[in-house]
């Protein structure tokens, strides 16, 4: 390996709960299919559009902190989303061409 040591890809999960979720996602999780539960008690599932209507808050709840690739989770996802189109965006230019506002003085 000449002296270079390896990161392994998964170095972070051992820093969530079950290796794939933090405190926030299962307090979420929690909550949700708590209130469903809570609805499907209280209600009257008999009927189908009720019963769906119950069980919508845990699907949400579930929908919100499911994994995805190449970010935490859905969550995530919609939290960057929503910084990227609230805030302006500037990027400033620096390339191989750019002289950073100087010019040759000859």
């Amino acid at each position: 390996m000449n002296n270079s040591y390896l990161i392994p890809a998964n170095s972070k999960k051992s820093l969530l709960k079950f290796g794939a979720f933090n405190t926030v996602d299962l307090i979420i999780f929690g909550c949700g299919v708590g209130l469903s539960f809570l609805l499907m008690m209280m209600l009257p599932v008999d009927n189908f559009t009720v019963a769906i209507l119950a069980i919508t808050p845990g699907l949400i709840c579930a929908f919100l902190v499911i994994p995805v690739p190449n970010y935490h989770n859905v969550r995530t996802v919609i939290i960057n989303a929503w910084n990227f189109y609230t805030t302006r965006q500037k990027y400033i230019w620096k390339g191989w061409c750019f002289k950073d506002g100087e010019t040759d003085k000859k």
